[in-house]
């Protein structure tokens, strides 16, 4: 299984960016799907997530302003990202939790990371 993010990039304060994740391999089902990021000196932190039937939840510092959505046809992950502050400066991580069609185990995996920086 593997996930490919993308849709990083600079963009100035104010501005909108769109990141894409797609997972592909031995997938039988997906059931999370989320987005964390990290910030240099900081943590790794949960900034949106999705179940398989529709449910999101977001970090308090997003809320209003990012928006997580999934395409269960496609196994991709979306977030749209608008009104970008010079904090939301980070590496995005897509993470998705599979159930593999082969034996059917369950296992978290994680992208690679796309960078966003935002400037002032």
């Amino acid at each position: 299984v593997q996930l490919q993010a993308s849709g990083g990039g600079s963009v100035q304060a104010g501005g909108s960016l769109r990141l894409s994740c797609v997972v592909s391999g031995n997938i039988f089902t997906i059931n999370a799907m989320n987005w964390y990021r990290q910030a240099p000196g900081k943590e790794r932190e949960l900034v949106a997530g999705s179940t398989r039937g529709g449910s999101t939840n977001y970090a308090d510092s997003v809320k209003g302003r990012f928006t997580i959505s999934r395409d269960n046809a496609k196994n991709m992950v979306y977030l749209q990202m608008n009104s970008l502050r010079s904090e939301d400066t980070a590496v995005y991580y897509c993470h998705a939790d599979v159930i593999q069609r082969v034996g059917y185990y369950r296992n978290t995996y994680w992208g690679q990371g796309t960078l966003v920086t935002v400037s002032s």
